[in-house]
């Protein structure tokens, strides 16, 4: 099945355009012979696009994360002396 669409193509047969993406097949539309936008499913979009775990700041202060385990203590070196 056909994957790689020119625009003029894609604009004239869209309706087939997005069966084939619905069936799972990311459909990709040229210009000038360069890859300019890929058609993807909905479902395929959403898995994109959703992060299942949220993001990383409620991710962070959720209960269960390992706190025993990391440290957080801070060297107190001050690095090297230098001269000016």
């Amino acid at each position: 099945m056909q994957t790689e669409w020119q625009l003029q193509e894609a604009k004239n047969k869209l309706s087939q355009l997005i069966k084939l993406a619905g069936c799972g097949e990311p459909q990709v539309i040229t210009v000038h012979g360069k890859a300019a936008a890929v058609i993807l499913s909905a479902a395929a979009y959403e898995k994109l696009t959703c992060s299942p775990a949220g993001s990383l700041s409620s991710a962070l202060l959720a209960p269960d994360i390992g706190g025993e385990d990391l440290d957080f203590s801070r060297d107190r070196d001050t690095g090297r002396e230098i001269a000016l």
